[in-house]
């Protein structure tokens, strides 16, 4: 498939140069302009008169009465870089809608209009040459020390505007869960129930493994454990008193409590050993299914526990948030590979 021709190195790179052409004159005409209105300072205007007399002169007769003039032959170079920008977008199709060009680049158009106000919007064409010329690899302003400081800080105030504008979310969406009921049936109908299935087989995957590992890794203390209450039940039994007042009732009780303590052990092995059978599998599915159902109905009576998770959990988020302190702010590295 071949690329598109406004992808091709070649097509970036005279638009890289004839950008570089337009933003020369904009720093021309924006240091003449910056130049002329420090030359109508009086201090500035005495000093030029006395120490260059004749640069003076030719500036006031041949510059500073014809700037209008001036400036009207660079706006004539600037309009014709938009209306040249704007044919070559067309036929690029960059945008969905052809009138789309002068709103994208509104800084180009409002610094065509030769009024003072709007001479100064020029200076953005300079930022987004640079931006090209990043893009292109032609330079690489993240070396540079002015990029470094302004990158930091503008960090620093676009974390503080986000941080606001989350929390005010947050309070909202706090807001909503607490005054209206369909915003937690909502979250119930469309988050929750839809994930009914996972959340229950990772439920019981979490379960049966706690189960398997906490038996095996205490088998001993369990089985012990169990060995014990067998042995008091049958020494707490009267009838097993009686038992071994008979002959040869010592040896017959003695060999209950280890067949009952044996029985107790394979059973607690078989149970643990079929947590992964079909049967035990279904019965789960089952309870974990009525559960789940159990938890999600809601009655005029229901705690409204699933609400007030919800809300902990924002006001947790909203903290986090809170607790982050401009002292403690460490602008992020960029990396060098990585593009603006």
């Amino acid at each position: 498939m071949a690329e598109h021709p406004r992808y091709t190195p070649e097509r970036d790179r005279l638009h890289a140069l004839w950008e570089t052409f337009i933003v020369t004159l904009v720093c021309l005409n924006l240091g003449l302009l910056l130049f002329d209105s420090l030359f109508m300072l009086a201090p500035i205007d005495q000093t030029l008169a006395v120490w260059l007399p004749q640069l003076h002169g030719f500036y006031i007769q041949r510059i500073h009465a014809h700037l209008v003039q001036i400036d009207l032959v660079f706006i004539a170079f600037f309009v014709f870089d938009v209306l040249f920008g704007w044919a070559v977008a067309l036929q690029e199709k960059r945008y969905a809608r052809w009138y789309y060009y002068p709103f994208a680049h509104w800084y180009d158009v409002l610094g065509c209009i030769p009024l003072g106000g709007f001479r100064w919007l020029r200076i953005l064409r300079v930022f987004a040459l640079l931006l090209r010329l990043q893009r292109l690899q032609l330079i690489d302003m993240r070396r540079w020390a002015i990029y470094g400081f302004v990158n930091r800080y503008y960090q620093l105030l676009l974390e503080e505007v986000s941080d606001r504008v989350m929390i005010k979310v947050f309070t909202r969406l706090q807001q909503e869960i607490g005054a209206r009921d369909d915003l937690a049936q909502r979250l119930i109908h469309e988050v929750i129930r839809p994930r009914k299935q996972r959340l229950l087989d990772d439920l019981a995957r979490r379960l049966q493994g706690m189960l398997e590992g906490g038996y095996h890794n205490n088998r001993g203390a369990i089985e012990n454990y169990v060995s014990g209450l067998i042995h008091q039940a049958l020494t707490d039994t009267p009838k097993l008193h009686n038992l071994r007042r008979l002959p040869l009732g010592e040896r017959l009780a003695d060999g209950i409590d280890e067949a009952l303590t044996d029985i107790a052990g394979r059973l607690l092995q078989g149970a643990v050993s079929g947590l992964q059978s079909a049967p035990f599998q279904a019965l789960a599915r089952n309870l974990a299914d009525q559960f789940f159902e159990a938890w999600l109905h809601q009655e005029d009576n229901t705690d409204l526990a699933l609400e007030e998770l919800l809300v902990d959990i924002i006001e947790v988020l909203k903290q986090q948030i809170v607790d982050r302190h401009w002292s403690n702010f460490v602008g992020p590295q960029v990396p060098v590979d990585q593009p603006v």
